[in-house]
């Protein structure tokens, strides 16, 4: 479903990431572990071009991401069309909600059904209030982001990026800029979401969680993957010493 493949980043002298590759199957859920700084958030927003890589490649459900080199010498995108169409299969969740704040809830999951996919209107709301269900939202679809918790506004949030359909949901950190009692609510649909089968890449800091629902577990140190493997793998026989002492920190912290 996902097959990056040596993908490099540069933010002016600094090297983010430096030839990662790693591949989700359908049904996978794989979550990116390590220390603030070490390439995580940059992966996933190169997997929807969000950042544009500098060189490697990004295949969805086996389409290449189409770059090519501009005349400065920089990588931009060669198809941006084609972009678009393969961002509607990837469902993207942020830190910070990023709701629609002049829309009401299911203003916010409709919105782009109807007016980028072009689905009935009549379609887009059906959809939209069975997901509002399923996050355990229905009854605030009239509501505006400004009225709701943080972590009603996450739940939203899930549900509007599943609102396109998507093959593969992305969660950048979708707990991280909650209060602590408001983190299990959001986790608890992540894991719905998880036993589901859907796949998904996973950026937390949350090792107990990503321990019990991932399918594969990758620790990031300076822009390398330096530890993967399953979740029993990484979080209880890690090879690397960096990813041991990092986990056990982590642990002891909880």
């Amino acid at each position: 479903m996902i097959d990056i493949r040596n993908l490099r980043k540069r933010f002016g002298a600094q090297e983010v990431l430096k030839g990662v590759s790693f591949t989700a199957q359908t049904g996978d859920v794989v979550s990116l572990i390590g220390a603030s700084g070490s390439g995580k958030s940059t992966l996933l927003r190169c997997m929807n071009m969000l950042e544009v890589p500098d060189s490697g490649q990004v295949l969805i459900a086996g389409e290449e991401v189409a770059l090519k080199t501009n005349r400065h010498g920089q990588t931009v995108l060669a198809d941006p069309p084609q972009v678009d169409r393969m961002r509607t299969r990837l469902g993207m969740v942020f830190q910070s909600f990023n709701l629609w704040p002049h829309m009401t809830v299911l203003e916010n999951l409709i919105e782009v059904p109807i007016r980028v996919l072009r689905q009935p209107r009549g379609e887009a709301i059906a959809l939209a209030e069975a997901l509002l269900a399923k996050v355990g939202m229905a009854e605030k679809r009239h509501s505006y982001p400004a009225f709701l918790s943080g972590g009603q506004q996450q739940r939203v949030a899930i549900a509007r990026a599943l609102a396109t359909r998507p093959s593969v949901m992305l969660f950048d950190e979708p707990t991280s800029a909650l209060d602590p009692e408001l983190v299990g609510e959001v986790l608890k649909v992540i894991r719905d979401l998880a036993q589901d089968g859907c796949t998904m890449v996973l950026v937390t800091h949350e090792m107990a969680f990503a321990r019990d629902v991932s399918s594969k577990v990758m620790f990031l140190h300076q822009g390398c993957i330096e530890e993967a493997g399953t979740a029993r793998q990484v979080f209880e026989n890690p090879g690397s010493e960096r990813c041991r002492q990092f986990v056990n920190a982590q642990f002891c912290r909880a």
